[in-house]
């Protein structure tokens, strides 16, 4: 079938993007769902920095590649052996497919699939296959779901089923943002009530970092971030103190407040200097947990000595260490009951056309959470 989407062709163009136009709008070749696969109506997909990684290239890819990983949509066609979802279900996507059998998953661990990983840095789905091409030319899938464009042909392992009920524009954030914000929270870290947290990086995973430390009872929460805006934001969402990132007595500061440290800092900001204020400002004993994925050439110089002689922990956490189709559902739940008010986060509704402004806000860190309405 013929289907819309955006194709980034060229990474590490400049900014301004509207003027660079890194995406193009194009029609492009969908085929159907092969084995355990699944049709796709996108109707609503997030801006996240994970993407702004590959059209920067912190995240190099194979090009050309239709991005965007978190996204919410409505089942068209299921392919063969697909018997547990049917045309007209919701469904969120995630961006780390999950094949049942590896040790991984077998283990509980289904964000670290062998075989999904694979796939993804391949830019197929699951299985290795491509279902996107253009005259010819094929187009990667970036990581396993290629959500702006008007249809996706996905793994069965891509899809988490939701309740119809739920808007797609709210439902996606639970693809990536809450999973991985919430996740990195209540699963990588197992937050105690009573806990001091501090959090690094106000983007939409660091805000939902802040909202699961509300949730897990932590009874200090430090939003740390370099814009006011988002500080202010962090503020409304329960954050108990706010340090601009900039300031040159922050590691004193909140060592001084916290009477020594925090028990769990989260780095979300995607830069090493993050990380580095992150492990400085978490006490003896205490858990230093990144969600970010800077440039794969970043390197970080860490004492072996500190980390042994204060018995710190330094952990990384993919996808929120989720199982997406237990926490998804739970999530969700967790919101319908007020418990998580994920929606503060969404900042603008865009079309498909404007992509690459959307992008440049991204890129500039005044906007939280842009969603493309797909289909109007």
């Amino acid at each position: 079938m013929k289907i819309r989407a955006a194709v980034l062709r060229q990474m590490q163009l400049p900014q301004p993007y509207a003027d660079s136009r890194p995406f193009s709008i194009e029609e492009v070749d969908l085929d159907p769902p092969g084995d355990q696969e699944l049709l796709i109506r996108i109707h609503a997909a997030g801006l996240c920095h994970s993407d702004l990684s590959t059209v920067n290239g912190d995240r190099p890819r194979s090009m050309p590649m239709i991005l965007g990983h978190e996204a919410a949509g409505e089942v068209v066609e299921c392919g063969a052996h697909v018997t547990d979802l049917a045309p007209g279900d919701h469904v969120v996507l995630v961006f780390a497919p999950r094949c049942g059998g590896c040790a991984p998953c077998i283990e509980g661990r289904p964000g670290l699939c062998e075989p999904g990983q694979q796939a993804n840095g391949a830019g197929t789905l699951l299985g290795g296959h491509l279902r996107l091409h253009r005259n010819g030319e094929r187009i990667y899938h970036h990581i396993g779901v290629s959500a702006f464009a008007e249809y996706a042909v996905v793994n069965r392992g891509s899809a988490v089923k939701v309740p119809t009920h739920l808007p797609y524009e709210q439902a996606a954030l639970f693809g990536c943002a809450v999973l991985t914000g919430v996740g990195a929270v209540v699963n990588t870290a197992k937050v105690q009530p009573g806990a001091r947290v501090a959090v690094i990086g106000l983007g939409g995973v660091g805000l939902n970092a802040v909202l699961g430390a509300q949730l897990a009872g932590a009874s200090d929460v430090i939003a740390i971030d370099v814009h006011e805006d988002k500080l202010a934001l962090a503020r409304t969402l329960g954050a108990t103190r706010t340090y601009h990132a900039a300031s040159p007595t922050l590691i004193a500061d909140v060592k001084d407040q916290t009477h020594g440290g925090v028990d769990f800092a989260f780095e979300m900001a995607g830069a090493t200097a993050a990380l580095e204020t992150a492990y400085r400002i978490t006490r003896r004993g205490g858990t230093t947990v990144t969600a970010s994925l800077p440039h794969p050439d970043s390197r970080w110089p860490m004492s072996p000595t500190n980390l042994v002689a204060e018995e710190r922990t330094l952990k990384g956490s993919y996808i929120g260490s989720c199982v997406a189709s237990r926490d998804v559902p739970r999530f969700i739940q967790l919101f319908e009951q007020g418990r998580l008010p994920v929606t503060a986060l969404l900042s603008e509704r865009l079309t498909l056309d404007q992509i690459n402004e959307g992008f440049d806000r991204l890129a500039g860190g005044h906007t939280v959470r842009q969603i493309i309405a797909m289909n109007g």
